[in-house]
């Protein structure tokens, strides 16, 4: 029996419909998987599926390149040689098992000759004179300094001026001809999450590139300069890179690597290149550097500080001795006062007051706004130029408690003019584990105030410590060898 005529015609027609459906369907297929969005259907309401462009790949790609042919040839190997002098030590053989087991130490320990230490790191030239700016690290102590150019070719390496402050130096090569150099970017505008790319010589491996991002700015307390405001990234930086170049997507040096941290991976620091522009024209001119020097001891305002000076929060950094005949001591800032703002400039810790101060001109007036009894006091500073190894040191010490466990004498005559200090209480003894103990309060400091108040004697020092409240926050002001300082804490409910 046959199929019947209507059947064959429906059959036929559903064919007709199925058909172009699916070439359709095929067709919109090939268009996703291509990355063809702008042919594909879209369902009412939703946008079609977002998918990877070839273009826009390729295109970061070739700025990755670009950024490596521009840079690649600026950048040097720098190795050092340092000649150590001989001295006593064990017997070269004494590495064998074999010599140390049948000898044990018959020998003793003999001479040493005078041997050579090398080391190795990176640079990067900034004009076509062939000045190279790299770490200070990497050229301490160096008798001789060799640089290795891209081409291959190698020169005698001068030192021009160095600053263990920031860790930075220069050099010079005596190259005929103008040289390939890196032009210096802002580092005051790096954003987080831009591209860093790293380029130096970790390992002896020469010109290693490596890209990442920028982690973090500001970066202080990492220690290893005394004025610390890194750059942060996770490009891969690692022994050998110091003194290399950070650079963003447009091939300009924002940073000099400069340390890493050794337990973790993809932490690495850099010193931003505006922090390197002042620094860099002191050292060719002048081979070393001139910095403002404010004339203050400073230490950071942790939480217990900030409590006993009634401050909202800990920005700030914590005046605790004004040094005679300095800027400040001219312009009238005290011990105690606290300054919030540097030049117009937020002063987040006290590292961060190290680098604006430092930074500052010699000869300038600035304007350092300092709280002082719950107000904010204006005051004009000529800054003065940093005396020698003068620094402005950031003193940190962790309070906890509260006094009890405390005993004070009064100051011998001939010790207060020994000492050079006319007032103030001497620690007799701290009981161990009290709560001056764990203050951080030695037998020996001199009270010289405390809650801001002056101690001239024993009997002043009872009269104020009987007016502090039960749980509430004490400071002390302290001397201990020479050097002035707050400890602050909590006493006990």
């Amino acid at each position: 029996m046959g199929i019947p005529v209507k059947i064959k015609v429906a059959a036929v027609i559903l064919l007709a419909a199925i058909i172009p459906a699916c070439k359709k369907m095929e067709l919109e297929k090939k268009q996703y998987y291509s990355g063809d969005e702008s042919k594909t259907s879209e369902k009412a309401g939703e946008k079609p599926p977002v998918t990877p462009h070839i273009e826009t790949l390729l295109s970061i790609q070739e700025a990755f390149i670009s950024v490596a042919e521009k840079v690649t040839p600026s950048v040097v190997n720098i190795s050092t040689v340092q000649h150590i002098s001989g001295g006593r030590g064990r017997p070269p053989f004494e590495v064998d098992p074999f010599f140390r087991d049948f000898f044990g130490d018959f020998f003793g320990e003999v001479p040493t000759p005078q041997r050579k230490s090398t080391s190795l790191g990176s640079g990067v030239m900034i004009n076509p004179e062939g000045y190279i700016l790299t770490n200070y690290h990497v050229i301490k102590d160096a008798e001789e300094i060799t640089v290795k150019l891209s081409d291959k070719s190698e020169y005698k390496g001068k030192m021009v001026g160095t600053d263990p402050k920031t860790d930075l130096a220069v050099i010079k090569i005596a190259a005929a001809g103008k040289q390939p150099f890196a032009v210096l970017g802002d580092s005051d505008k790096l954003r987080v999450g831009e591209w860093a790319i790293a380029i130096g010589n970790p390992f002896g491996l020469d010109r290693t590139f490596t890209v990442g991002v920028i982690s973090a700015t500001g970066r202080s307390e990492v220690g290893v300069a005394a004025y610390e405001s890194f750059i942060q990234t996770d490009a891969s930086i690692n022994p050998g890179n110091s003194g290399g170049p950070l650079l963003n997507v447009q091939g300009e040096v924002v940073g000099i690597n400069t340390a890493i941290v050794a337990s973790g991976q993809g932490i690495g620091f850099a010193i931003p290149v505006n922090m390197a522009k002042g620094i860099i024209s002191d050292l060719i001119k002048k081979g070393k550097v001139t910095r403002g020097w404010l004339g203050v001891g400073i230490q950071p305002l942790t939480k217990e500080l900030a409590e006993s000076f009634e401050m909202k929060d800990t920005k700030g950094a914590l005046v605790n001795e004004v040094y005679p005949d300095s800027p400040a001591a001219d312009a009238g800032i005290k011990p105690g006062d606290i300054i919030v703002r540097f030049n117009g400039k937020d002063v987040e810790d006290s590292k961060g007051l190290q680098v604006l101060v430092g930074a500052a001109g010699v000869g300038t007036t600035v304007t350092v706004d300092v709280v002082r009894d719950k107000k904010v006091y204006p005051i004009n500073v000529k800054i003065g130029e940093m005396p020698g190894e003068e620094n402005i040191t950031a003193r940190s010490v962790d309070g906890k408690e509260d006094w009890l466990g405390l005993s004070v004498k009064d100051i011998a005559p001939d010790i207060k003019k020994s000492l050079n200090i006319e007032e103030g209480a001497v620690v007799k003894s701290v009981r161990e584990e009290s709560s001056a103990d764990e203050g951080g309060i030695l037998p020996g400091d001199i009270i010289v105030a405390v809650n801001q108040k002056k101690i001239t004697d024993v009997a002043e020092y009872k009269r104020v410590i009987a007016t502090v409240k039960s749980g509430s926050t004490v400071s002390f002001l302290i001397r201990r060898e020479g050097v002035t300082l707050y400890i602050a804490f909590k006493t006990r409910r």
